[in-house]
């Protein structure tokens, strides 16, 4: 484990290239509004895991288990489905098209988006990507397509069909000139925080919170921010692999970062979303970077308590497990800590 004191964090400034670049949302009234209409929308369960307060040496740990997410098994439910949903309020979707490239659940929010409101979707993965997965977005209506060695290829290769084709590109990332659609998608993302707040007995004191490109974490970081007080600690965490928000932070400007592939495949992301580094470098107290070992103990761990998940979804608690092993002092973790974790996924990704 690697950790990075956010040196943005308390100041008015942002890393370079991010003029324009717009911060979260922080209305988590809109999308709750919209999915409470959807039959499929139910409040995910908050989790208090004594046993992994007593292994930390704190006080609280609470899981937000986003697993059983409106039948598509991870957050990103709340995400693309809510954007199509939106557009469906003022036109007919039977006509169009969302294109977008997918290391994972986002692809199956979009899916399941278009097919509930009549239009086509189309997903670009990666070559990485399993054929278990391409099946689950063929079942769920999509055309997918196969293209590119990595995530970023096959985004670049959405992006050019979006533009040769007249589609809609549909993407959980973004960057200059392209911020409406992924605002909105991140703005979905704070039901899941929204429900948090209501559901936990206290504040957290702690949040340890998984990121790939950043939209889950930053659109979770904005909210707290707002809800709680200044002394909240955020932690970012990434695989060491793949260190899209902290490798730009480090730069002081949005990186490209270079790495192997990982194991925490939906975390696998070497470019952050510029709304989600914008965001980040204001709200998060630390970045944090964990080996693949540390990833996969975090997912052990989850297994162990009952709520299995992948190495990417349980990234956070792996954070927290690393982080309360070796880093108290530098996380200020202490036994009056409360902790509130999100587990992204489901065991199937």
């Amino acid at each position: 484990m690697e950790i990075l004191r956010n040196p943005y964090f308390g100041r008015p400034d942002s890393p370079q290239g991010l003029v324009g670049i717009p911060f979260p949302s922080t209305d988590a009234g809109a999308p709750m509004r919209l999915l409470e209409r959807c039959p499929a929308a139910g409040e995910t369960p908050l989790v208090e895991v004594p046993v992994v307060a007593a292994r930390c040496g704190v006080a609280r740990v609470w899981i937000k288990d986003e697993r059983a997410r409106m039948g598509l098994g991870s957050f990103k439910a709340l995400g693309a489905a809510y954007v199509i949903a939106h557009d469906a309020q003022s036109e007919s979707l039977a006509n169009v098209t969302y294109v977008t490239a997918s290391a994972g659940n986002h692809g199956m929010s979009v899916a399941a988006g278009a097919q509930a409101f009549g239009a086509r979707a189309v997903v670009y993965i990666s070559e990485t990507v399993s054929d278990g997965f391409a099946s689950r977005l063929a079942r769920q209506g999509a055309a997918v397509v196969r293209e590119g060695e990595t995530y970023e290829a096959s985004m670049a290769a959405a992006a050019r069909a979006a533009e040769m084709n007249g589609w809609r590109l549909l993407s959980d990332s973004s960057w200059p000139f392209y911020t409406e659609r992924p605002h909105r998608l991140m703005e979905g993302y704070l039901v899941l925080m929204a429900e948090a707040i209501r559901q936990l007995p206290e504040p957290p004191t702690h949040l340890f919170l998984q990121a790939g490109v950043g939209g889950l974490a930053a659109s979770v970081a904005a909210l707290a921010r707002e809800a709680w007080d200044e002394g909240l600690r955020i932690s970012v965490v990434e695989p060491a692999a793949a260190q899209a928000i902290r490798g730009s932070i480090l730069a002081g400007k949005p990186q490209e970062t270079k790495g192997p592939v990982s194991a925490m495949g939906r975390l696998d992301c070497k470019e952050p979303s510029l709304i989600a580094l914008k965001g980040l470098a204001r709200d998060a107290t630390d970045f944090i970077a964990i080996t693949e070992e540390e990833g996969q103990a975090g997912a052990d761990k989850a297994a162990r308590i009952g709520l299995a998940s992948t190495p990417s979804g349980a990234a956070g608690l792996a954070g927290l497990l690393a982080g309360a092993e070796g880093h108290r002092g530098e996380l200020g973790l202490d036994a009056g800590s409360r902790v509130l974790l999100i587990l992204s996924e489901g065991s199937e990704g």
